[in-house]
């Protein structure tokens, strides 16, 4: 057997559970599958409103912006219940730029909280089962737009696992029967909130920690079935959002994690770092996007940058032929960018949208609007030659997707939307504030 031939087998082994999340009818994880944003599905709604492919609408209890994730007949959530204060509970010091900081909308370290995961029925809306993975004090303040379930969960279509942060992962089965449960030790945010979503590659768990200052960062690898730590390793970058990426470079998978000093890649299988290039500049929040032997990290505050690094590199990259390009403008700082086919879009908070060549950094446009004044948490999701960018007020415009831009129509719910769709067996499934939705041609039937 030649030396290509087993490279190639290795690899196909190694990848048998990300191709198996990868099928159409599956929404596994934050971003669907490979983590993108993007289906491969055809004949998808594109349509909805009051009366008009809704296919179902069931409440969901107290609060989050975790995406839903969708195996087979199931749909899961996480979400989170604020109780009563707590009598004089403080608030953990954080450090920044040297001096003792306060961020001015921290909020809800003082009261209790219930950290559950939801399961619903994917043809019926109706719910299964739920689980209280965590109740009592909590270690850090949120954002008061944020919530304790940013994170989105993930599963391999037999047990469902919801990252909490300090608060803890937990591990369900399918029936809701708690498999294991594990805490990674107390992650500071600033005060804002953990949103880095879990990636499952193979037999572990992927989960990027990047905490305060740096300090204490890092990314680590746990056994999907008993939660056994299987690799850790430190990484001096300051408090991120970001949730990591699988990327394939030529004889290799990486795991890609942006932040704010460096952008590096990781062996999955033993966390080794593989390269690392100087990293956006500012605090980061969306998810690097790949495609085209390149990963693009980007990031909007305090500066606008998005950078293209080419995958397979060794050592630092800084400032050699594997960065492709940098754009110091058009970029979102919450929503992440999308990579479809040959255009990478990046899309503003304010929802405004620049579309470039992904391979060159090239502009094809730039100032392309939403046709109202919107402002925009949910990232991106595309499928069959369209784009869907859905607004916090609960508005989902369609564009077509290409060089051109063009809004082809908008759809409302009668609720605000924080949280990105999820897009399943030609079904889509958006968390409004109060209720989870699922869209469907069938519904006209």
């Amino acid at each position: 057997m030649n030396a290509h031939l087993r490279a190639a087998l290795a690899l196909l082994l190694c990848l048998s559970l990300p191709v198996a999340a990868a099928r159409a009818d599956n929404w596994s994880q934050w971003r669907g599958p490979g983590g993108q944003g993007v289906s491969p599905e055809k004949g998808l709604p594109t349509r909805w409103g009051a009366g008009q492919n809704i296919r179902w609408k069931t409440p969901i209890p107290g609060r989050g912006h975790s995406s839903p994730i969708v195996w087979g007949d199931r749909v899961f959530l996480t979400t989170s219940v604020e109780g009563d204060p707590i009598p004089g509970a403080k608030r953990p010091r954080h450090v920044l730029g040297g001096g003792e900081y306060v961020h001015p909308d921290s909020v809800g370290g003082d009261r209790r909280h219930a950290l559950k995961v939801l399961s619903f029925d994917r043809r019926s809306g109706r719910l299964l089962w739920e689980r209280t993975a965590y109740e009592g004090s909590v270690a850090d303040d949120r954002h008061r737009k944020a919530t304790y379930a940013n994170a989105t969960p993930a599963t391999d279509g037999r047990r469902v696992y919801a990252w909490f942060g300090s608060e803890g992962l937990y591990c369900y089965d399918f029936a809701g029967r708690l498999v294991w449960k594990k805490s990674l030790g107390t992650i500071l945010t600033q005060g804002m909130g953990v949103a880095a979503s879990p990636v499952l590659y193979a037999d572990r768990l992927i989960l990027q920690c990047d905490e305060d200052n740096g300090e204490r960062s890092f990314i680590v690898a746990l056994d999907k079935k008993s939660g056994r730590e299987l690799w850790r390793t430190p990484r001096r970058v300051q408090v991120s959002w970001s949730t990591p990426v699988l990327a394939h470079a030529p004889g290799r998978t990486e795991i890609v994690a942006s932040g704010n000093e460096y952008v590096a890649a990781y062996d999955p299988a033993t966390g080794r770092e593989l390269w690392r290039c100087k990293g956006t500049q500012g605090w980061t929040v969306a998810t690097p996007v790949v495609g085209h032997g390149l990963v693009v990290a980007s990031t909007a505050h305090p500066v606008k940058r998005a950078i293209a690094i080419r995958l397979g590199g060794h050592g630092d990259v800084t400032g050699t032929p594997f960065v492709a390009w940098q754009r110091d403008r058009g970029t979102g700082y919450t929503p992440s960018p999308i990579l479809y086919g040959n255009y990478l879009y990046l899309l503003t908070d304010r929802g405004v949208l620049t579309c470039l060549d992904a391979r060159t950094g090239e502009v094809l446009y730039e100032g392309g609007r939403v046709p109202k004044p919107a402002t925009f948490s949910a990232s991106p999701v595309a499928f069959d030659d369209k784009l869907l960018l859905t607004s916090e007020d609960g508005d989902t415009f369609v564009l077509r997707a290409g060089p051109r831009h063009e809004v082809l129509w908008t759809n409302t719910l009668d609720e605000p939307v924080y949280a990105s769709p999820a897009v399943a067996a030609r079904e889509l499934f958006i968390r409004g504030a109060k209720h989870l939705y699922c869209i469907s041609e069938a519904a006209r039937r």
